[in-house]
């Protein structure tokens, strides 16, 4: 599968660096060349391909977006053209002062995303927990795996999307259409309150036991 990053930071760069090693063909979509967080992935990963978001996106099936939130109109305007009819896995956050919801729960940023790229088809994944999981996702010992919960409004997009969570390691746990968005966002930040303000461990996951 062809695989465009839009962000390429703690949260992009080692998802970049684990699909491109399962065998999938990353790009790095690179509006500045000489950035350091450019420089970092590919110190991780020298075999990751770059070009100009427009250039990669253009190539992609999957498009990743994996940007501060605040930047997340300019990096779509970027693209907007070339972006249509793709599956785009977003995995922004938009947070607030104080740990707050960044759009004040009116509206997920996902939902946002998708008025911005209308004829894109958004997923919202890889956004609950801290870059540490994305980094390493194991947990030796246990016999089940952490799950990751996506959500959109594309069966066909979510299928793709699903296939690649499974093949990173987690299970894959479908929430339902894009409106879910928002829990997630909200799971975000439960995440981060517990774990950067109260010092929980950044290893901290959810797994789903069913019976």
């Amino acid at each position: 599968m062809k695989i465009a990053f839009l962000g390429h930071g703690n949260v992009g760069a080692p998802l970049a660096d684990h699909l491109q090693r399962l065998g999938h063909e990353v790009t790095l979509g690179a509006s500045d060349p000489g950035s350091e967080s450019l420089r970092k992935a590919l110190v991780r990963n020298a075999t990751l391909k770059t070009a100009s978001p427009p250039d990669a996106v253009k190539e992609a099936d999957v498009v990743f977006l994996a940007v501060p939130f605040p930047a997340v109109p300019s990096a779509l305007g970027a693209v907007a053209s070339e972006i249509r009819g793709k599956v785009l896995v977003d995995c922004t956050n938009p947070v607030g002062p104080g740990l707050t919801h960044g759009l004040n729960s009116v509206e997920s940023g996902s939902e946002n995303v998708q008025r911005l790229v209308p004829e894109a088809k958004v997923v919202k994944a890889f956004t609950i927990y801290g870059f540490e999981n994305f980094e390493d996702n194991s947990f030796p010992g246990h016999d089940i795996r952490p799950m990751m919960m996506f959500a959109g409004d594309d069966a066909a997009a979510k299928r793709a999307v699903a296939g690649l969570i499974s093949a990173l390691g987690w299970e894959p746990v479908d929430v339902g259409g894009l409106v879910q968005a928002l829990h997630l966002e909200h799971m975000t930040l439960l995440w981060v309150r517990m774990v950067r303000v109260l010092g929980g461990s950044p290893r901290t996951v959810w797994a789903r036991l069913t019976r």
